[in-house]
């Protein structure tokens, strides 16, 4: 690990001018994520800058919704009883992730900020646009069964490691942002992370400076029915294969609206929309859960290693919104 510069930020502000004056500066909270990059020898900040004690910490109703401050940790959030009452998803979602002991550690705010967990990133012998960009990629003709099958460009094939990540972005949650400027603004969590196109090297819209100080979920009618699967290649401490956070609101047989995102296929957490378009109107049945599967999965874009992910995402939205509809019941 390479000598860096550690403060303890005292307030929102003053750590905010700190990471704007310094462009190899980095905010740390958890640091799950960070500090085994910086001794990887990925990322190399010259100075962190510590907001794991800032007062975004509550967990409290807000507006009708539920809002989550972003040095809460992943613990303490899926177990609130806001969160496990209100949305169940994303209980469900945040406990399959990491493990409990990175649970404990990890921030809400950190969790967003989730670098792509690809091999050829972490390998720094290896080219890699999103460390270096110009590089070249080494997964694209590498062993990339891992990688995306939605959203990727020459450039990078990488797929956003985050769980919970993937049911926010089912949930409609925003992201609220103190920036440089000292105002504050709300950004669409749809909206939070980017699609690689020719610049994999950006993670997600923030600016520099950006600090974010909490996670807002809207108030929905999901919560009755609404199931997390995450599949992977064993039970424990691995990244999704494919991941679906599904929810359904219904009026008696017929589904009022269906809200369904994909984990381990794309740069970002991945809305299925066509999925979601399908299902709107339509009687809750496995030959309509099959058909919305086959509407989202059709626009896939496999490499050599990965064109499993097709069949299985399929099938993975099928049973996530079967259990679903059951209430999570087998």
């Amino acid at each position: 690990m390479r000598p860096f510069k550690y403060s303890k930020a005292a307030d929102a502000p003053g750590a905010i001018k700190q990471i704007s004056a310094n462009s190899q500066a980095k905010f740390l909270a958890g640091g799950t994520n960070l500090l085994d990059l910086m001794k990887e020898d990925v990322e190399r900040p010259n100075e962190l800058v510590d907001v794991s004690k800032l007062n975004f910490t509550q967990i409290k109703s807000s507006g009708g919704g539920v809002s989550i401050g972003a040095t809460a940790r992943n613990t303490e959030t899926a177990n609130h009883p806001l969160i496990r009452q209100n949305y169940p998803l994303l209980t469900q979602a945040i406990l399959a992730g990491a493990s409990q002991q990175i649970r404990n550690m990890a921030t809400n705010g950190g969790n967003l900020l989730q670098r792509t967990r690809c091999s050829y990133f972490y390998d720094t012998a290896m080219p890699c646009n999103k460390r270096e960009p110009g590089s070249g990629c080494g997964a694209l003709e590498g062993i990339n069964r891992m990688h995306a099958v939605f959203g990727w460009s020459k450039d990078c094939i990488a797929v956003h490691p985050s769980d919970m990540c993937v049911a926010l972005v089912a949930l409609e949650a925003t992201v609220k942002v103190q920036g440089a400027d000292g105002k504050e603004r709300t950004i669409a969590f749809a909206d939070f992370h980017r699609l690689p196109e020719n610049s994999p090297e950006k993670d997600n819209n923030l600016q520099t400076g950006d600090l974010i100080t909490s996670i807002e979920l809207p108030k929905n009618n999901l919560a009755g029915k609404s199931y997390y699967l995450k599949v992977r290649d064993r039970a424990s401490y691995a990244f999704a294969l494919v991941s679906v956070a599904a929810a359904l609101e219904t009026d008696g047989a017929k589904i009022k609206q269906a809200r369904i995102a994909l984990g381990g296929v794309a740069h970002k957490p991945w809305r299925a929309f066509e999925a979601e378009k399908f299902l709107t109107g339509k009687e809750a049945t496995e030959a309509n859960f099959q058909a919305a599967a086959e509407a989202e999965m059709k626009a896939a874009r496999t490499l050599e290693h990965n064109k499993f992910k097709v069949e299985l995402g399929r099938r993975a939205i099928v049973k996530a919104l079967t259990m679903a509809m059951n209430g999570g019941k087998a």
